[in-house]
């Protein structure tokens, strides 16, 4: 605990780094409160005190209202968040394998990369104009009454909500990129992870109260073996998250200059991450998981269509799960397979007189590589399609679908791995003042002459 505190004093002498974590933190504080203000034409107390009779959103909804930090079930101006500009993101991801004018932009640096982020905003603008018109029409199927429209749903109410949702998609992305250009981690991570851990005392105390106040004298036991399974599951995500394939890589010998001696070359690892595909897999399963609920919701008049879509709209169904669970492992296949280029590696290698031993440059170390990646993608999309569908289990041992949602999914794997590159960046500053970092035992190192 000691070399803990003395790593925080550490951490609060450089002013610099000081600097951006409260940056970072006014922010996110920023970003809190006006998640809080609901829109106008809306009686706020209203909709609090229907959403808590009906226990908030639940199911698929209650998954968007978590990213959301509650604010999309609350009618905020911060509804919509960030997700616009995620989606967005992921659309100009996909669109750059097939148009090569952002094909082009990607070799082009710097230059290219701010061309890029803005057609992503003017993208996420037009995303937000699809997506707010929708969430305002799906008012009253999240549960909020008719007598909270203060103004009716006419066309004032409906302008001035557009306005506002498009402003706060706006406001949050902008929150996000300050965050990355002068606070420390990834802003639009951030911001979600944030939202997410909003609803996390809520969430544990709910549980906390339906297993203490049963009146079984086993209320605390289930409590403290929930906490060990759940510090387990964050366990397990890490090791997801950080683990590698070490790819062994021999530099070649080279002469320097000036003098008769030799420089033997250096032998180094090329790593290959377990999950290259990171969340993006669970995040696209779950774009088409959408789709059931959608059509349930929707005036069909087959009925053999609806109880399919039923079928595979319950989050918590078997259905559901083994739908996507599938899903999962096709598109971290997929994922992996667009951005992760093992010919542009094998000839990087190359260009810098690396090889892998017994392997031939060129070709030969691209398929080797990309061999590797394939054999090391399948456990990783396992233990990926596990972690996703782990809080439909947990649900069936009497934990509360709110509290199950941290036991999995996309949610506990941005906080764990926004958490690990925030530590990493801090980390980072940390070494380079000869402090030790987050993680290690927090002395000040001597700085080397």
């Amino acid at each position: 605990m000691n070399k803990f505190i003395q790593t925080v004093k550490n951490i609060w002498s450089i002013e610099e780094l000081r600097n951006k974590i409260l940056i970072t933190l006014s922010f996110m504080v920023i970003y809190r409160l006006a998640a809080q203000v609901t829109l106008p034409g809306l009686d706020g107390e209203v909709i609090n005190d229907a959403m808590n009779a009906s226990g908030g959103a639940k199911g698929i909804l209650g998954m968007i209202n978590m990213f959301t930090g509650g604010g999309f079930s609350r009618a905020s101006v911060m509804a919509l968040g960030v997700m616009p500009y995620i989606s967005a993101s992921i659309v100009v991801q996909l669109m750059g394998i097939a148009i090569p004018y952002l094909q082009k932009l990607k070799k082009d640096g710097e230059s290219g990369q701010k061309k890029t982020t803005q057609i992503t905003r003017w993208l996420t603008i037009a995303i937000t104009l699809v997506q707010g018109p929708a969430y305002l029409a799906s008012l009253p199927s999240l549960g909020i009454p008719a007598d909270a429209f203060l103004i009716g749903t006419g066309g004032m109410f409906w302008i001035t909500s557009m306005i506002l949702l498009t402003t706060g998609s706006i406001f949050a992305m902008w929150l996000g990129e300050k965050i990355t250009d002068k606070g420390i981690g990834n802003g639009i991570s951030l911001l979600i992870m944030i939202g997410i851990i909003a609803g996390f005392p809520s969430s544990f105390a709910q549980e906390f109260v339906s297993k203490v106040t049963t009146g079984s004298s086993g209320g605390f036991m289930i409590i403290l073996i929930e906490i060990i399974v759940w510090l387990l599951v964050i366990l397990a995500c890490v090791y997801l998250v950080t683990a590698i394939r070490k790819v062994a890589v021999q530099y070649a010998r080279k002469t320097v200059a000036g003098t008769v001696r030799d420089v033997a070359g250096a032998r180094q690892y090329l790593p290959l991450k377990l999950n290259s595909a990171g969340v993006m897999p669970i995040i696209f399963a779950q774009a088409i998981m959408f789709v059931p609920s959608a059509i349930q919701g929707a005036n069909f008049s087959s009925d053999g269509v609806k109880n399919i879509a039923a079928m595979f709209a319950d989050p918590f169904g078997v259905g559901y799960n083994v739908l996507f669970a599938t899903l999962i492992i096709i598109f971290s296949y997929f994922y992996t397979a667009i951005t992760v280029n093992t010919n542009e590696m094998a000839d990087s290698l190359k260009r810098s007189n690396g090889f892998i031993p017994g392997v031939r440059p060129g070709k030969e170390t691209g398929d080797m590589l990309d061999r590797i990646l394939s054999l090391i993608t399948f456990p990783g999309s396992l233990f990926l399609a596990l972690l996703a569908v782990l809080p439909a289990f947990v649900v069936k041992f009497g934990v509360q679908q709110s509290w199950s949602m941290f036991y999995g999914g996309t949610s506990l794997l941005i906080m764990v791995g926004v958490a690990i590159d925030t530590i990493q960046q801090i980390n980072a500053h940390l070494l380079n003042r000869h402090y030790d970092g987050l993680m290690k035992t927090g002395n000040k190192r001597k700085s080397v002459a």
